[in-house]
Parts: C-alpha cells; structure tokens; sequence
C-alpha cells in the first residue's frame, strides 16, 4: 500500500445559509495517524467526508497525494472509509463482506481469496471467515469493517467514529488495535472523534474544530500544554480558567484574580492576557498558607480510586484539583479552609 499525503486548501462548504467549514486548510503527511476532534457539530464528520467525496463538493482543494481529487467520484479516490455502523451486509458471509470490494473491481475469483484471507488475518479473525454478521460481537464486526477496507489497498484510511458504538473496555481495546494495524500498514490514516482520551492515545497530530474552523494543530501533548485559546483548553482534558488580569513589573509579572489575590508568574511572561489556564495536577492543597497561594473552601470531593478529585472556591472561581491518593491519606473535608499553592510555571496565559 503507498503512502500519500493529504494537503487541503482553503476549503468552505455550508448547507444552505449554514456554513459547516470556514475556510480550512491543512497537510496531513503520508503515513501519519492525524485526529479530527471536536464537538457535535464542529465539522469534522462533514471534513471526513468531504475527504471521500460524500456529500455536496466544497469550494477550495483536497489532493491526495499527487491528485486533486475534488469532484471526482468516492471510488475514483482510493480512499478506504470505515462508517461508525460497520455498513457490514447481514445477507453474507464474513468472507464474502470482505470480498465485496474487490468483487466489484472485477478482479479474478482466484486472486480474491488469499487476499480476503489475508485481510482477515490482519486482524486476527480468519477463523470466523464462514460466520454471519449477526453471529459476531461489536468488536468483531468491527474488525471485519476494517479488514473489508484495507483489502482494497486505499493511499488513505479514513475512520468515522468508528468505535463510539463499542463498551467502554473494548473501545480502550480496539483504539489499540487501530493504533497497532495503522503503524503495520504506514496508511495514512484520519480518525474522526469527540472522544479527546482516543484522539490522545492515537493520533501524531491531531486538529481541534469548532464552528467548522480549525482551532489549533499540533501533537497531543503540545495542544494540552500549550492551547492556543480557551476553547482548545477547556475541550483537551480539564482546564480551571482563573479570570483576572497580568501585570508586569520589569522581569517580574503576576496575575491578579477578581478577588485580589495574587500569583507570581514565571519571568518574561507579557501581559496580554486576562485569563490563566492552571491544570489540576499542577495544584496543591495545603492546610496552611505558603507562597503562590489561593485562599479557598472545599466544595465537593470526589474519590477516583488512584485520586480523589476536589473542587474548590478560590479566587472568585471553582476550581478542581487532582490528589494521588495513598493509603492513611488525610483528606480534606467538605467545608474546610485550605490554600490551594499553583505551580505557574505550567500555566498559560490567555
């Protein structure tokens, strides 16, 4: 299978008076396993499907590779697309699903086979080759969708949510799976999801949308460290947003909360921003006062098993806070007075 890369350029498209992309543009390497993550409505699903020519054809360009594919037909793309229903055909075999696409290429009943067999090993499951459908799990059926894609040998994978109708367990399972069969192939591959646990643990890259227009880029690590604007904040993982304002004072800078209070900024931090994001784990909770420190009550606790998990008043907002927990570990009660002590040189300013 070749690897190809995607580039798109300025791509718009609305249904009727409502604009679903606004002006997208991206470059997708080849062999690359790249995310689309967002909200309901955010884009990405009609983004995916623009890419395999379902649906009206937006304004702007999509190569493959090579080729400008915009207006040609979804099988003159060579595009391989897994739907998050597995689209499998109750009516025939497992085999015979798999087959299919190479059926209607025309190619010889003979060549057909070891390929089929060979999808099916792919993926772990030839010795279900003469079952039914309706015989095999959701996570069986969706290992058959994949393998009827990829023994077409598509330049590009595209996956549609395809494990949002799995339980939570097999769905962990599965995206390892995906993760497994991609790196064996080199296809490059686009994973559509709302799910930001999937999208980190998959993906290389990975695009943020919102409104059909592209937040930020990057690798899951440097969206979360680093988001570009409180949307990407609040969306990748949980983000207490302290409003406030940033002063400056030669190398020294602080943010000072609606209530007063006061946090020391790393130096050379600029004060263009009226918010800061702080994480959960990079906050601690202290019975007494100390340095960089919020004055707070405790809310509501919630035990998670390898943490408990706070939620705190203090400067003038809720905020949440991770604890590892440990055995004989003090905890802190519903109503106490505690010092919440951030470690700034992890946050952002916004």
């Amino acid at each position: 299978m070749e690897r190809a890369g995607i580039q798109i350029e300025d791509v718009h498209l609305s249904f009727g008076d409502t604009q679903v992309l606004k002006g997208v543009n991206l470059d997708i390497k080849p062999g690359e396993f790249f995310a689309f993550l967002g909200p309901s409505g955010s884009g990405k699903s009609t983004l995916l499907r623009a890419i395999a020519g379902f649906g009206p054809t937006p304004q702007g360009r999509i190569r493959i590779g090579e080729r400008d594919v915009l207006g040609l037909d979804p099988w003159k793309r060579n595009v391989g697309m897994v739907f998050q229903s597995y689209a499998l055909w109750p009516h025939m075999s497992v085999r015979d699903n798999v087959g299919f696409g190479l059926k209607e290429k025309k190619m010889p009943t003979a060549q057909i086979r070891p390929k089929v067999d060979a999808a099916l090993d792919l993926v772990g499951l030839q010795h279900l080759a003469d079952r039914m459908p309706n015989q095999l799990s959701g996570g069986q059926q969706q290992r058959i969708a994949l393998a009827r894609t990829i023994v077409v040998e598509p330049e590009v994978l595209l996956l549609d949510e395809p494990l949002s109708n799995l339980d939570a367990s097999l769905r962990v399972q599965m995206r390892r799976e995906l993760l497994r069969l991609q790196r064996q192939l080199g296809l490059t591959t686009i994973f559509v999801t709302h799910d930001q646990e999937e999208a980190n643990t998959t993906s290389d890259r990975m695009a943020v949308l919102d409104g059909g227009v592209i937040q930020q880029v990057g690798s899951p690590q440097a969206l979360y460290d680093a988001p570009a604007n409180l949307f990407v904040a609040k969306f990748l993982g949980t983000a207490n947003i302290l409003e406030g304002r940033v002063e400056v004072d030669g190398p020294e800078a602080r943010f000072v909360t609606k209530t007063g209070d006061e946090l020391s900024l790393p130096q050379g931090s600029k004060a263009d921003g009226s918010n800061i994001v702080l994480r959960p784990q990079n906050i601690e909770i202290h019975r007494e006062a100390g340095q960089n420190a919020l004055p707070g009550t405790v809310l509501h606790k919630e035990f998670l098993g390898s943490q408990i998990r706070y939620l705190i008043e203090a400067g003038g907002t809720e905020i949440v806070v991770d604890q590892s927990h440990s055995v004989g570990l003090d905890w802190y009660e519903v109503g106490a007075n505690v010092h919440l002590r951030a470690n700034t040189s992890n946050a952002v300013v916004l």
